[in-house]
């Protein structure tokens, strides 16, 4: 069975058919009436601290959900079209490239550590969860959180 999250608001449901009801129009978030909903392969509990970030084929920014201006300090409208690595400044993510393996490979990558810079110029560090898209578009959704210490 598929299992969808909303980009947006983070709620999880899902559908048999990926279709709402019997009129054969994409699934859109239920809960917060956002357009889209992400299709993933497995069920997946976000980071209570983090946020979503939708991602075309060229892993350019389409949406930014609830979470990412509390944990980067950009408003959704600075960041969407520009490509996800740069828009939050990624740096020390691992080789090879997760969020292009994801696309590519159509395989999800998780825990994937990284330095983000954050919109008032401080450095972050922060772990991405990456999820291909599953559907024709292609894309990638990219769950960011604060990294948790390790001590």
């Amino acid at each position: 069975m598929p299992y969808f999250i909303c980009p947006n608001c983070q709620d999880r449901s899902f559908a048999g058919d990926g279709l709402q009801g019997l009129s054969h129009q994409a699934v859109g978030c239920a809960r917060c009436g956002f357009g889209f909903v992400f299709q993933l392969l497995e069920d997946y509990f976000p980071h209570p601290d983090g946020g979503f970030l939708a991602c075309d084929k060229e892993a350019r920014i389409l949406a930014s959900g609830r979470g990412v201006f509390e944990l980067t300090g950009f408003r959704e409208q600075d960041l969407l079209g520009r490509d996800v690595r740069a828009g939050l400044g990624l740096r020390e993510l691992p080789e090879p490239d997760p969020i292009a393996t994801a696309i590519e490979w159509g395989v999800r990558r998780m825990d994937q550590p990284a330095v983000m810079r954050h919109a008032a110029g401080r450095d972050k560090r922060i772990v991405c969860d990456i999820f291909p898209a599953y559907d024709s578009d292609g894309g990638v959704l990219v769950s960011i959180a604060p990294q948790r210490d390790s001590s």
